[in-house]
């Protein structure tokens, strides 16, 4: 049940469904989203900053059986907003998904502010 004061989920890229995650990560993956909906500041092991996307930007970390999960997110103002959710296979986030959650940011953010201009 989602209160008024919860922030919604806004989904750029990516899902969290049982297939491929387990029944176990995806439950993982729901509990975390939704603490973050209700504005709680998640760190570590759950969650680390990913400056490197840009201000606000985190990963969550869901350790599967034989895979562990990232969902890189931002928590702005009025949402959260997923980037990505890949399964890591490295010890460092591939180039190409931390150049993918910026642009894809980068074109939520200019949409965002288009709506704003719209509306004033």
């Amino acid at each position: 049940m989602m209160l008024e004061a919860d922030k919604p989920l806004a989904w750029l890229h990516g899902e969290v469904k049982t297939p491929p995650f387990s029944a176990q990560a995806r439950l993982e993956a729901g509990w975390l989203l939704r603490r973050l909906q209700r504005g709680e500041r998640l760190g570590l092991p759950h969650s680390r900053p990913m400056s490197g996307i840009g201000p606000r930007c985190h990963e969550l970390r869901i350790r599967d059986a034989d895979v562990t999960w990232r969902i890189i997110y931002r928590v702005d103002r009025d949402a959260v907003i997923i980037a990505e959710v890949f399964a890591k296979k490295t010890p460092t986030t591939p180039k190409e998904v931390i150049a993918s959650c910026r642009r894809r940011l980068s074109a939520y953010d200019e949409l965002a502010g288009r709506q704003r201009g719209l509306a004033l």
